[in-house]
């Protein structure tokens, strides 16, 4: 059985506001964005473990262009991303998502 992935609402308008503000920025980089995320699920889809425990079952997975990162949990085979984290917000803001 293959591994699939949601995302909580909140991570969701996250990643939207991301993509919209970095498109703000530089016309095409919200893309630019959004590709590195892809990319980063595409890597825990098949190596869901690789990424640091943060808390409990929790794990982080950071971006490597974007000072981001997808903060996850593994439940059933579903990788749920509770946060696409701004790693200069305060650290676990997103704690008690589901």
């Amino acid at each position: 059985m293959s591994l699939t992935y949601s995302f909580a609402p909140e991570a969701r308008e996250e990643l939207l506001e991301a993509i919209q503000f970095y498109e703000s920025e530089s016309l095409g980089l919200g893309a630019i964005f959004l590709s590195e995320v892809n990319e980063g699920l595409n890597k825990l889809l098949e190596f869901p473990k690789s990424a640091p425990v943060l808390r409990g079952k929790v794990r982080s997975k950071p971006l490597r262009r974007f000072k981001y990162s997808l903060i996850y949990t593994l439940r059933e085979g579903d990788l749920h991303i509770l946060a696409v984290m701004n790693q200069k917000r305060r650290p676990f803001y997103w704690w008690g998502r589901k």
